[in-house]
């Protein structure tokens, strides 16, 4: 008994001393992670928030210098790319010598209409699409929802190919026809599902009390589910804007006629091959040089395809992440 005493005395004894050490009077106590508590929940050290700013920084670099070397060169003469071997970065003489040349040609105004008027008219139809498809799906009593459902479901791992397409979109003589750049891909299962989602997790009882006071399916629709649903809605529009903006593999298949080509398809002509389009006044080969003179036009071209962008996306930014994730996980 006294040697059992004994030897759990010390262990006590430690225990007791070893407490008060982190508390001692003019020491900071210690912060001890809690084992209630998540890793990502603990404050951020020193060097974690140090880690954070440098790789942030570094992200933000590697996106702004790009389109700082984009921008600047398309404002430089030509003989400042030929100073500089080929893309600019530090701005000497500026112009908009290559901007005024590009719009003066012609079609690469053309082809911004175009493209302007494509993503206008196809963004609105396939939002209007998807948001009454995912309507109709996220409603238990519609017709066929499942199985209607589940062929939506196949068609994001399953396409019927190239080939199959081009012989739809032409015995519906939708070639050379700005249909064909819209009707293909007017509508993505994958925002389909995200607005489905989203209007499922609408209260029902606010649907409910809507029938009792004899609303249809479409006053719902149009005065409780869109108004609920903005941000989601802007989202899902802005990825079929930007779809639409970037496309140009469809004007390849479906496009013969160089004065319906949107901007994209032109702006791969000119950066990607070099090739002068017809109307366009711009030459690509300086004979005497035999340098290339078309790099601060194909930089102007470049800069006129991602300015709408950057224009539209800090209006539907608030809406984006808020719209994804909330769609991503209710119902």
């Amino acid at each position: 008994m006294s040697e059992q005493t004994g030897q759990a005395g010390p262990r006590i004894d430690t225990a007791v001393v070893a407490v008060p050490t982190d508390l001692a009077p003019g020491r900071t106590p210690r912060r001890r992670r809690s084992k209630h508590r998540a890793a990502w929940e603990e404050p951020p050290s020193v060097a974690g928030q140090a880690g954070k700013v440098v790789v942030l920084a570094v992200v933000v670099l590697a996106i702004v210098f790009p389109l700082w070397t984009v921008i600047i060169t398309s404002l430089s003469t030509q003989a400042e790319t030929i100073r500089a071997g080929g893309l600019v970065v530090v701005p000497g003489e500026l112009t908009l010598g290559a901007y005024t040349q590009i719009l003066s040609g012609g079609i690469v105004t053309r082809a911004a209409l175009v493209s302007t008027g494509v993503t206008a008219v196809g963004t609105v139809i396939s939002t209007v699409v998807s948001v009454l498809a995912a309507f109709g799906l996220s409603r238990p009593s519609s017709l066929w929802h499942r199985p209607i459902l589940f062929v939506f479901l196949i068609t994001m791992f399953f396409g019927a190919g190239m080939i199959p397409t081009y012989l739809l979109v032409s015995s519906l003589g939708l070639i050379d026809s700005y249909w064909a750049l819209i009707l293909p891909g007017a509508v993505s299962a994958f925002n389909v599902l995200i607005l489905r989602n989203f209007f499922m997790g609408i209260d029902q009882g606010i649907l409910d009390a809507a029938r009792i006071d004899g609303a249809g399916d479409w006053r719902i629709l149009g005065r409780i589910v869109l108004p609920m649903s903005k941000a989601v809605t802007a989202v899902v529009a802005l990825f079929y804007g930007v779809g639409y903006w970037n496309a140009f593999f469809n004007a390849i298949l479906y496009i013969n006629d160089n004065a319906k080509w949107p901007l994209q398809l032109v702006l791969r002509s000119y950066v990607l091959q070099g090739v002068t389009l017809p109307g366009s006044g711009v030459g690509q080969v300086d004979v005497a040089s035999g340098a290339v003179t078309g790099l601060p036009v194909q930089m102007a071209v470049v800069v006129l395809a991602i300015v709408p962008i950057l224009l539209v996306y800090p209006f539907v930014q608030r809406h984006f992440t808020k719209g994804v994730i909330t769609g991503a996980i209710k119902g």
